[in-house]
């Protein structure tokens, strides 16, 4: 249990703070206005004053927990021009984050992330200003990017929901299996260009 908020000096911050406690404790059935307004020991009315109903709540959730994935996967690359390792610190990071915070990961992804919201928006550049230092090499055309882009998330969030339904049951390990994954994108991505059939 969260420490008691008085509802007076209640802010959104607080709300979202709480709702990310829940969440972390109890999974993302756990946010919902009656669970997040016991959590600050609150009544529900006060949450309302700063969240309009349930959706709004699980939409600032998810984007605060997009923000905080992105300022962890950006924190060691900082610096680094070796497209090849940036690539590959920011996969195993995003892996670890979904692996320790499974339900924030749930949440986060949920979310769709629409370019042309402006609440979305800077995370969506944030996203794409890292997938350009990684393919900033190959000199890719906008739709060749976009490809590029697709079959890196593919991979990523395909592995990720994949080991969390608990579907990699075979040796080895599936830490092996990710490095040889990364390692297959890495070289499949400079094959972009080539002309299908080829």
């Amino acid at each position: 249990m969260g420490r008691p908020v008085k509802a007076k000096s209640l802010t959104q911050r607080d709300v979202i703070e709480a709702a990310i406690v829940c969440v972390e404790a109890e999974g993302p059935t756990a946010l919902g206005v009656n669970r997040v307004a016991r959590e600050l020991g609150i009544t529900p009315p006060s949450i309302y004053k700063h969240v309009e109903h349930g959706a709004a709540l699980r939409r600032l959730v998810a984007l605060e927990i997009w923000r905080r994935f992105l300022a962890l996967c950006c924190q060691p690359i900082e610096g680094m021009d070796d497209s090849s390792e940036l690539l590959r610190i920011v996969a195993h990071t995003a892996r670890n984050f979904a692996r320790s915070h499974p339900a924030l990961y749930a949440v986060m992804t949920a979310m769709p992330l629409q370019p042309t919201d402006p609440d979305c928006a800077p995370i969506v550049e944030t996203i794409l200003s890292f997938y350009q230092r990684v393919l900033q090499p190959y000199s890719f055309t906008h739709l060749e990017t976009i490809h590029a882009v697709r079959m890196l998330n593919a991979a990523f969030y395909g592995f990720v929901a994949t080991e969390q339904a608990g579907l990699l049951t075979l040796e080895p390990s599936p830490e092996a299996s990710y490095n040889v994954i990364l390692n297959a994108l890495i070289q499949a991505i400079q094959h972009i260009r080539q002309p299908a059939g080829e």
